[in-house]
């Protein structure tokens, strides 16, 4: 496989998994985190970092408009939920299994 036929590739695959992580607005970051130990902020922070790797300007809040699909405080304001006292925990055991 070529390069270029790969990059498509992994590009595809990178914006079915951003379309799927929007419409699937129930899952929140926590349990990403807990579970995969990445989240869709953490997508947003890949995406302006390979931005600013390339000389592309865009910025934190940018990078989270694409994961999101909307302004990251509207996303908030309509999907987020607390965190429970089980997901914190949940979390936390996972930091320390890290360390």
């Amino acid at each position: 496989m070529n390069i270029n036929t790969q990059t498509e590739l992994e590009a595809a695959a990178f914006r079915q998994l951003v379309s799927h992580l929007q419409r699937h607005t129930e899952v929140q970051n926590i349990d990403l985190m807990i579970l995969a130990d990445f989240c869709r902020n953490c997508l947003a922070k890949w995406y302006a970092a390979a931005a600013a790797e390339r000389g592309v300007d865009i910025d934190y809040e940018q990078a989270r408009e694409v994961i999101y699909g909307m302004p990251y405080n509207e996303w908030k304001d309509k999907y987020q939920s607390e965190a429970t006292a089980e997901q914190l925990a949940a979390y936390e055991r996972k930091q320390q299994a890290k360390s």
